[in-house]
């Protein structure tokens, strides 16, 4: 009961683009996604096999938690790379701040900017 209230607290969360593009385009070959679907389509005979052939109503999960997963992996990469540049530009209006400023602590030493 609580992973279908999850999933449906999620369902209203989608944006339109995910509603009506759910599925990702795969990027096998034609060859090779004929050759997954038999695959999918034959009777497992292992053990592990046939416990995944139980959880393949959860392929839509997966793929929207890996997207996810990954969308957070590059907000946190361009966090990264905002607060470098954002360390630079301060220390770049430090400079500029202690060069206008006309602070000559020490007269022969030449203004930063």
């Amino acid at each position: 009961q609580r992973v279908l209230r999850l999933a449906e607290m999620c369902r209203r969360l989608q944006t339109e683009e995910e509603k009506v593009l759910p599925f990702y385009s795969s990027s096998l070959a034609e060859e090779e996604q004929r050759d997954a679907q038999r695959v999918l389509e034959e009777t497992p005979t292992e053990p592990l096999a046939q416990a995944l052939q139980d959880y393949l109503g959860m392929e839509l999960f997966w793929q929207l938690f890996n997207k996810a997963k990954l969308e957070e992996q590059a907000l946190r990469r361009e966090q990264e790379v905002l607060r470098e540049r954002n360390r630079q530009l301060q220390e770049l209006l430090g400079q500029y701040l202690a060069g206008i400023s006309g602070n000559q602590e020490v007269p022969g030493e030449p203004k930063p900017l």
